[in-house]
């Protein structure tokens, strides 16, 4: 079972290396060390400079040096963590990437039940407060597993049933301040990244649109649309993905009203496939069971609003998910079927797993229609020819608005959520189009990430629309400092970060 993890934040004058397993210091350049963590190591702080010859430790950002049973102090393991910046970080990039510093830290200490870390890096960069917080969500982000279904525990993992971290600051008063908006970040994030893990026995649409309502907690509406009301509406498209399925499907609506009355809301969409078979396009067996993680754009979503309400961000905001199933059966549409949108724009089914575009169709119509948004930022686990792509590194970004694909990509840069612009145009449009209908769901086998961001953006009228293609970095992306989880959370803190930048206040 994981471990508790509980972090706290005192003054660094309070930390006493006595009361730890382990101590977490900070060096920079020519492992240059703070006054105070000087003082707080005394005559250990000598052996610092010699272990490093031994280990070539040389305070790089994000390494460490480990040293065990160290003389002259009372603590049993000091780890000295490199603090000095990258030289060559993209321009819009921190010049010291705190959370992943935080995660990196954490990801050394994790098997120690006590630990104090004295959070004085010599290479200070910004307010020390906010790196403070940016730590500490680091540290969060990195202590999240996913263990919730395993019974019994590994019999080499000694790994402590509780884990105390103590960090110590210059100005406690303010990193508490700061820590109350990365803290509601990193909460999103977990909360994303559980949703991603969980089973497709365990969250299916309907359990996946009931666990929303514990948005409500945090002062958010949350509005659950059934079959009936769907049907009602005219969404033929989201519901004839999951006919197939014995689980009914849902709509959701989120709001979050933190901003003035009379400012137009902030809009974010998510595909919510709780497990696409591919239906009576069934997938191949191998990696099927990856197909849980086919809502992680719909997670996003939930995680994002958790951390908007969470820190109480000054902006009113939408989160829209469209929860389905993709099964074949009897009542599975088939390739061939024709089905009438919300918008009145009808689409051939030419392969029923191209299923995420029917779903956010008819919820992009619907939050564009309804909520007249600034603008609308869809997310989708929707083409494996993303992957080809750009691989995991990045998301791919369709738009048709400037202004919104360079804040994001800013935005991206920032956190470290990157995105990739790519093309769009009336030339794709003629691979969509059909004998049959307005348009038809697939365009071939070329241009595939292409072809089905020109059908989405067919549904978004002028609103200024961005579509990131996260098939590649919302589930099984590589780990990284700040995630070893199968599901990554990935988008949570970009758009965060995106409204936070521009569109608060």
């Amino acid at each position: 079972m994981p471990a508790t993890v509980e972090i706290s934040i005192v003054a660094l004058g309070d930390l006493k290396p006595a009361a730890a397993d382990t101590l977490v210091v900070f060096a920079g350049e020519d492992l240059a060390l703070s006054t105070a963590t000087q003082s707080l190591l005394g005559g250990a702080g000598q052996i610092v400079a010699k272990a490093a010859v031994t280990a070539k430790f040389k305070g790089k950002i994000s390494t460490t040096m480990d040293i065990l049973a160290p003389a002259a102090l009372a603590a049993g393991r000091l780890v000295v963590a490199g603090s000095n910046p990258a030289k060559k970080a993209p321009a819009e990039a921190p010049p010291i990437d705190y959370v992943g510093l935080g995660g990196s830290v954490m990801g050394k200490v994790g098997g120690s039940a006590s630990v104090l870390i004295a959070f004085d890096p010599p290479d200070w960069h910004g307010d020390p407060a906010v790196a403070a917080a940016d730590f500490f969500m680091g540290l969060k982000l990195r202590g999240y597993s996913f263990d919730a279904y395993k019974t019994k525990k590994k019999e080499d993992d000694d790994k402590p049933a509780k884990v105390k971290i103590v960090v110590g600051v210059l100005d406690p008063a303010a990193a508490k301040r700061a820590v109350k908006r990365t803290e509601a970040i990193a909460d999103g994030v977990r909360i994303a990244r559980t949703l991603v893990n969980e089973p497709p026995n365990v969250l299916f649409p309907v359990e996946f649109a009931n666990r929303t309502k514990n948005l409500e907690k945090l002062g958010v509406e949350v509005e659950v649309m059934d079959v009936a009301a769907m049907r009602k509406l005219g969404m033929h498209a989201l519901l004839g993905v999951g006919q197939g399925s014995s689980h009914d499907s849902r709509c959701v609506i989120m709001r979050w009203n933190g901003g003035k009355a009379s400012s137009k809301p902030v809009a974010f969409i998510g595909k919510g496939v709780t497990f696409d078979s591919g239906g009576i396009s069934i997938k191949p067996a191998g990696g099927m069971e990856d197909m849980k993680g086919d809502m992680a754009g719909a997670a996003c979503v939930v995680g994002l609003i958790h951390a908007l309400a969470g820190r109480k961000a000054k902006v009113n905001a939408i989160g829209a998910i469209g929860i389905v199933e993709n099964m074949p059966g009897g009542k599975a549409q088939r390739p061939g079927d024709i089905v009438r949108t919300l918008s009145g724009q009808t689409i051939e089914i030419i392969n029923t797993d191209a299923e995420g575009r029917l779903v956010l169709a008819d919820v992009l119509w619907h939050v564009q229609d309804k909520y007249k948004p600034k603008f609308m930022v869809n997310l989708a686990t929707l083409t494996g020819a993303i992957l080809v792509a750009l691989g995991n590194e990045y998301a791919g970004l369709f738009s048709n608005n400037d202004e919104l694909s360079a804040r994001l990509f800013a935005a991206g840069t920032a956190t470290g959520e990157k995105v990739w612009r790519m093309p769009m145009g009336a030339a794709y449009d003629k691979l969509i189009d059909s004998k049959f209908a307005d348009m038809k769901n697939v365009g071939g086998r070329h241009a595939g990430s292409i072809t089905a961001a020109q059908l989405l953006q067919r549904f978004v009228n002028d609103t200024p629309w961005a579509h990131l293609d996260i098939a590649g970095t919302g589930m099984s992306s590589p780990a990284t400092d700040i995630n070893q989880s199968w599901g990554s959370g990935w988008g949570v803190r970009l758009l965060d970060r995106l409204v936070a930048d521009h569109y608060e206040g």
